[in-house]
């Protein structure tokens, strides 16, 4: 099992940084984002350090359902499902990534307008 990589979320996985944590599994690992952009806001990455979608490969395909699932379910712990929610990844400096390890947001708690940026 990879320990995260060298970025800020590769600390949080190795516990080197305090981050609030709301769920985890062996391969999955999702906290409260520290500068919420909505009443819930929380990052869910794999503990594998996959720089982004686009560095993903089929042999990803496992971690990456287990990302999907655990939106899911964070979502549900949440009470996010009868109002809804938003999942975003962003990809490159184009999509406006700023950490090089694949995130996904969880937000909800509010009205979500489009287009987001």
């Amino acid at each position: 099992m990879s320990h995260g990589g060298d970025t800020i979320f590769g600390k949080i996985i190795r516990r080197e940084i305090p981050a609030t944590i709301v769920y985890e599994t062996e391969s999955v690992l999702a906290f409260r984002d520290i500068a919420p952009q909505a009443p819930t806001h929380i990052v869910v990455i794999p503990k594998e350090p996959i720089v982004s979608l686009a560095h993903s490969t089929p042999e990803h395909r496992g971690v990456l359902g287990d990302l999907m699932l655990a939106v899911a379910e964070i979502a549900r712990q949440e009470g996010l499902e009868d109002g809804g929610y938003r999942v975003v990844t962003n990809i490159g400096r184009h999509g406006g990534q700023t950490v090089f390890h694949l995130h996904l947001h969880l937000l909800g708690g509010r009205d979500l307008s489009w287009p987001p940026g």
